[in-house]
C-alpha cells in the first residue's frame, strides 16, 4: 500500500460523495476516477459501478 494511493482513494471518496449529495454527476465521476487511480496504485481492483450506486448486495 502506498501513501499516495491511500490519499488519492480517500480524496476521491470524499469528492465522489460530495458530488452525489450536491447532485453533481460530473463531480461524482471525477471523484470516482481519482478514487480508482488510488486503488490501482495500491493493487486493488477499480470500482466499476456508476457513481452513486452501491455494489453491496
Amino acid at each position: 500500500m502506498s501513501f499516495t494511493g491511500n490519499v488519492k482513494e480517500a480524496a476521491g471518496f470524499v469528492k465522489e460523495e460530495t458530488g452525489e449529495k450536491l447532485k453533481n454527476p460530473k463531480m461524482a465521476q471525477e471523484g470516482r476516477n481519482l478514487r480508482n487511480e488510488g486503488r490501482i496504485e495500491d493493487g486493488k481492483a477499480p470500482k466499476l459501478t456508476k457513481p452513486g450506486t452501491t455494489d453491496k448486495k
